[in-house]
Formats: C-alpha cells, structure tokens, sequence
C-alpha cells in the first residue's frame, strides 16, 4: 500500500504542474495581459504605456520564469523605479523592501491580490469555498442515500413495477440539466404569480409571498431550510440519476451470481441475502462514481450558484472569468486540480478495501 500511495501521489504532483502550467499559460497569453493593463491602468493606454504596465508588474520576462515564480520556488521579482522606490511581488504595504521575503508563491502561502475583490485571493478562497462546501455537504447528504435506495430497490426486484418507475425517474433527472431543473423548481416553489406558492396562500396554509426563497444570498450568513433546498435540489436531482442508475445495473449483476442464489436455496431470508452478501458487493462501483461526484460537484455549482446568487467557488469562478482575475482564476484552477486528483486518489483506496482481491498493481 505505501509504494502505491508513493507512486500514485507522484503521479498526482506530476499531473498538478502539467494542469497548472496550461493554466497559467493560458491566463497570460499577451491578449489577456493587454487587456488586465487596460482595466487597472486606463483604456486610453498606449501600446507602449500598455508595455511598460506588464514589466512593472511583474507579467513580463520568460514564462517559465514567472511559472516558477508564481509556484515559489524561483525568486519573486522586484523593481525598482527612478525615485528609488523598490516594488515587487514579495513587498506590500506591510513589508519593507529588506525584510521581505525571497520566496513568495502559492508554496508559500501567497496566492496574489484579487484585482476584482482588491484583496487576497487566499482569502477570496477560503470564504468563497466555505460557502460551496457546506452547499456540497449537504448535496452529498441527499444524494447518496437517495440514490443507493433506488438503485438498491431496483437492482433487488429488475423488471418490476417499482424497477421501472424508478428507472424512469432516474433517467429523467439525470438528462435534466441544472439550468433546467433550477428553473422548474423557482417557478413551481418560488414564484409569487405560478406554481404552488398562489395557491397555498389562497388556501390559507402560507403567509410568506413564496413557499421558499428563489435566492440563497441569506443563505451565505444563516442556512435553512427555506433558503438551502432549492440550490441542494437542484444540483442533487441530476446525480440521484446517475449514481441510482449505476447502483441498480451492480445490483441487478449481484444478485444473480452463484452464492446469491445458493444462499436463496438454502432459505436465507431475501432480505438477508441482500444486506450480508449483495449489498458490499453492489457498492463497489458506485463508490468510486459517488467520489468522482465532487469534481462533477465543481461545474454543477457554477450554474446553481449563479441561479440562485450564492456567493461560493463557482460564482467566484465566473465572476473572476469575467473580469480577467488572472490570480484569482489561478487560485480557483489549483483548488479544481486538487480537487479532482485527491477524490481519485481516495476512489482508487476505498475500491481496493472494498473488493480486496484487486491486485494494487
């Protein structure tokens, strides 16, 4: 197990730094660099004003240079004008030109200021993704139980009633996108003029305008019930379908393979045999698709987070897009790569423990 963890970890360093370098490569080509100058300088820059900005700042010189820079493993630059006055990306208001520090980057600590939110991207970060993670965690609370009790109930009775109105049901949420089933729901829970909110208040059963709230702004300093659900819903309704759908298919193999019916014919309850001898079985492989949910769990927060105005990683992921954030797109790409290869790394672990006959290799 430690030389798998050893080899798979390098293999994820590896990864980071080729991911990270297109990404970087990418935020900086010369079009974008124009275009950052231009909105901290002025429009009305000259391409030579637009030219002496970038080296000023510390976008000009080798790209491999500022990579290395920027990862903290190469020197900072610094610059010193004709008044004397040294600048550079290790020395801020709070650090003098001598005591500041050689080495500043991501490894240190120092993500770069946010030119959109005039602050520190480790802090735009931090609050943006506090805020996207309590909106996961309680995805990842609805979603799984409710998928793996599909997907079991249809796997134990295939070709049934109940299999084919659960089947039906997941195949209809999981080709129902976000933008589409974030829209259903506002217009049937959230609507003051459609949906179910005109009639209960014509019943007499709702005194609010909405049953729930078509924004989870409030959400950002006080979650309930009435604010969280529809954001959770909406991103939990797609991976319901896909999770239930590849937990029934395990299933339905589980069930019939040899030592299920030989444990049948003995007269082991049904139940029995489902839950002591399928059921570890039928979740090997919707416990890697479950873990490979929170990288999937990133792109769906974009458009769920913008529809409902939640302030967390995918808003700030499209609000620094917009605004040609160049660190802040950075720092938002490391915690993505991240993401991505520390699931994977806990998907390849979890499989091993569950089906202990893979070989490691």
């Amino acid at each position: 197990m430690l030389k798998f963890l050893i080899r798979r970890i390098s293999v994820m360093i590896f990864t980071a730094l080729v991911l990270t370098f297109l990404v970087f490569f990418l935020t900086n080509l010369p079009p974008n660099l124009e275009k950052l100058a231009r909105s901290e300088g002025s429009v009305r820059m000259t391409d030579e004003a637009v030219a002496s900005w970038i080296v000023e700042n510390g976008h000009g010189g080798p790209l491999l240079g500022r990579y290395a820079e920027w990862l903290g493993i190469a020197p900072g630059w610094t610059l010193t004008d004709e008044k004397g006055v040294t600048r550079g990306r290790c020395i801020d208001v709070y650090a003098e030109a001598g005591s500041a520090p050689t080495f500043c980057g991501i490894l240190q600590g120092n993500w770069g200021i946010s030119t959109f939110a005039k602050e520190p991207v480790g802090d735009v970060l931090s609050r943006s993704l506090g805020a996207t993670g309590w909106l996961m965690f309680w995805v990842m609370m609805v979603m799984v139980p409710a998928s793996l009790m599909i997907g079991i109930l249809s796997g134990m009775r295939e070709g049934a009633r109940t299999d084919r109105v659960l089947s039906v049901f997941s195949i209809a949420s999981t080709a129902t996108p976000e933008y589409v089933s974030g829209v259903i729901l506002l217009a049937v829970f959230a609507s003051v003029n459609a949906g179910l909110s005109p009639l209960l208040r014509e019943w007499g059963l709702l005194s609010d305008r909405t049953l729930f709230y078509g924004t989870a702004t409030s959400a950002m300093d006080k979650i309930t019930f009435w604010n969280f659900a529809l954001p959770v819903m909406t991103i939990a309704l797609y991976g319901i379908g896909y999770i239930s759908r590849m937990t029934r298919a395990s299933m339905t193999e589980v069930m019939t393979q040899q030592y299920i019916r030989t444990a049948r014919l003995k007269g082991v309850r049904f139940r029995d045999v489902v839950l002591r001898h399928a059921l570890r079985n039928a979740l090997i492989a919707p416990f890697t698709v479950i873990m490979l949910q929170f990288p999937w769990l990133l792109n769906g927060v974009v458009i769920t987070e913008l529809l409902f105005n939640y302030k967390g990683f995918g808003w700030t992921l499209v609000q620094a897009a917009g605004n040609n954030d160049i660190d802040l797109l950075l720092g938002c790409s490391v915690v993505a790569v991240l993401v991505v290869l520390i699931t994977q790394l806990i998907s390849d672990i979890g499989y091993v423990f569950l089906n202990p006959r893979i070989r490691l290799a």
